[in-house]
């Protein structure tokens, strides 16, 4: 079985980074300490290595499909995942004690979905839905709904879902047409379609709890008319037998990437007996949502990170094992070929991979931990975590999404020909990489949500405090001493953001907002090459910090000299496309507006 996770960055990154015996002391999370913490990841490390990694090729070969009767088939394997998960908490670890979960830090528990998106992706989409299904009714639902729906998807006897794209209405939530007739019972008649839901229909849970967006007769247009319901597709009576609920699932599609992971059209009320039950106030739906979104854009950010991750050390110990040419400087042809590993350019692409991943993960951890604080914290700390985290979930999203897909092409590049082979599993994780640039709102929207309403929040708050934590590392690095050319190059970078707003910001006081988002991708790129210098620079402050240090292990030497080395190679290769993307986004020149008789 190929390395797929290094659990030695992930104690480096949550331990001395991002600081995580810190959390300990806030009342939500005092029940916990780090050897606790610890012991809970390496039993997900232990879960993963015998129930998911075996079985990540198998899961693509052997697809989820559409049995022609309203049913999806799936590896048999599926099950022992989810149960085996569930039982160990993967699932409702994240929920309160009063809620039935163990009360996790998101940073313990989005760990253990980390080592569990490298192992095998494809499988583990199943835990993450029912998780942010049950949080969502949990949030916003009534203690009844709460009884009757959240433990059973704990165990994961039930499988939660989010449906909210219909065939017509893709990203536009606004255009949905599910509609909602009130019932005298206080249910709601459901009819309509929705595409696109993982994990809408399989034959290992009994049941399945569509958290859907529809809209209620007579409800305004647009967003604002949107509801949230829960439509399970059998309703369990008084004597826990489950009714049908006339949810049914048309079919599935079949996809590049992410095969064993069903993804199915339903139709509600086909029969003219769907029953939902309304989830808040009416109208709050798509605010409701949002919770479950932003938690899932976050957790694609990090998956992504995780798959490339697997990509990665799949590289890397390729690299190393494979002899194949000589250096340049190697004259005699009757030398042996070296390693792989020791020719310039594959060294080249390994470290662009090392770094997107790993910088990626860093990113993603502290999401993780801006999201543990803004709920375990009080005052200014709290509010000052979750300004950071509406600016920064769009980041991860967009950055951790699009690099590892770029980062596992590199992967196969590093193998050459075997790389294009189903033989290795590099072009598997290419594959089921791409899925992640489009789901839970695509890099474009991403990058329309930062620039269009994270930038200007509270009046530009948001990005005034992620430019002020950028400038506390800068000055952390200055004072070391040992990085003060890289704390000079980000320095400008974050300096280029105020000149490239400054810029744009003429269009939208002048009223041509569609000018200020043309380029929000752009944009989106820049604040991300950026962003990503802060988390490397504050590796390498860690990792200089270490290294002073009296004693320490010959290998735990090797490790922060390699974090040190890669920081250094990002600052070189990597952040000057910042300053490339800032020039285009001050050029003057309006080119995204070819009229269409030109194309």
């Amino acid at each position: 079985m190929s390395r797929y996770v290094s659990m030695e960055h992930l104690k480096f990154l949550l331990q001395e980074v991002h600081a995580l015996n810190d959390l300990f002391s806030h009342s939500k999370f005092n029940h916990l300490d780090w050897e606790q913490s610890w012991m809970i990841i390496e039993a997900a490390k232990q879960l993963a290595d015998r129930d998911m990694a075996p079985y990540f090729k198998s899961m693509d070969e052997q697809p989820a499909r559409y049995d022609g009767k309203g049913g999806v088939i799936t590896h048999p394997q599926l099950r022992t995942i989810i149960r085996n998960s569930a039982e160990q908490g993967w699932i409702g670890g994240a929920a309160t004690l009063e809620h039935g979960g163990l009360q996790l830090p998101m940073m313990v528990f989005n760990t253990g979905h980390h080592i569990f998106n490298a192992a095998n992706n494809g499988a583990i989409g199943y835990l993450g839905l029912t998780a942010g299904s049950a949080a969502l009714i949990n949030s916003f639902g009534n203690q009844a709904q709460h009884d009757l729906f959240v433990q059973k998807m704990y165990a994961g006897e039930w499988q939660g879902t989010m449906a909210l794209t219909e065939p017509q209405a893709g990203s536009s939530l606004s255009d949905i047409t599910t509609s909602a007739k009130p019932l005298a019972d206080g249910f709601y008649k459901i009819k309509g379609q929705k595409i696109f839901i993982s994990g809408g229909q399989h034959e290992v849970c009994e049941n399945f709890v569509h958290l859907t967006l529809a809209r209620i007769e007579g409800a305004p247009a647009g967003v604002k008319g949107i509801s949230l319901f829960i439509i399970p597709k059998f309703w369990p009576n008084e004597n826990g037998r489950l009714t049908d609920n006339d949810v049914f699932c048309a079919g599935d599609f079949q996809k590049l990437g992410q095969r064993g992971y069903a993804t199915t059209h339903l139709v509600f009320g086909d029969k003219d007996s769907c029953k939902g039950w309304l989830v808040g106030e009416p109208h709050k739906g798509l605010n409701y949502m949002f919770q479950m979104m932003n938690e899932a854009r976050i957790s694609v950010g990090m998956g992504a990170a995780s798959v490339a991750m697997a990509a990665y050390l799949a590289a890397l110990d390729y690299a190393s094992e494979r002899p194949q040419g000589r250096l340049a400087s190697e004259k005699d042809p009757l030398k042996p070929p070296t390693l792989i590993i020791n020719h310039p350019d594959v060294q080249r692409m390994l470290l662009t991979q090392k770094a997107i991943v790993e910088g990626g993960l860093s990113l993603a951890m502290e999401c993780n931990l801006q999201f543990d604080l803004a709920h375990a914290a009080s005052g200014d700390a709290q509010q000052d975590a979750w300004l950071l985290l509406e600016i920064l979930t769009p980041i991860i999203k967009a950055y951790g999404s699009e690099q590892a897909n770029r980062s596992a092409a590199l992967a196969i590049q590093t193998l050459g020909g075997y790389g294009y082979t189903m033989d290795f599993p590099v072009q598997q994780h290419y594959r089921d990489l791409k899925i992640f640039t489009l789901y839970e709102g695509t890099t474009g929207i991403q990058s329309l949500d930062l620039l269009g309403r994270k930038v200007p929040m509270e009046k530009g708050k948001a990005l005034s405090l992620l430019v002020s934590r950028i400038k506390d590392t800068i000055t952390k690095a200055y004072a070391q001493n040992a990085f003060q050319a890289q704390a000079s190059l980000l320095e400008t970078e974050v300096n280029r953001i105020n000149e490239v707003l400054s810029h744009l910001g003429r269009f939208a006081t002048t009223g041509d907002i569609d000018r200020y988002l043309a380029d929000a991708t752009v944009f989106m790129e820049m604040i991300s090459y950026t962003v990503i210098g802060w988390q490397w620079l504050k590796q390498a402050v860690v990792a200089q910090e270490q290294l002073q240090k009296e004693a320490f292990q010959l290998q735990a030497k090797s490790f922060y000299e390699g974090i040190i080395h890669t920081a250094k190679f990002y600052f070189r290769y990597e952040l000057p496309h910042a300053e490339a993307c800032a020039k285009t986004l001050l050029n003057p020149e309006y080119l995204t507006n070819l009229n269409k008789e030109n194309w």
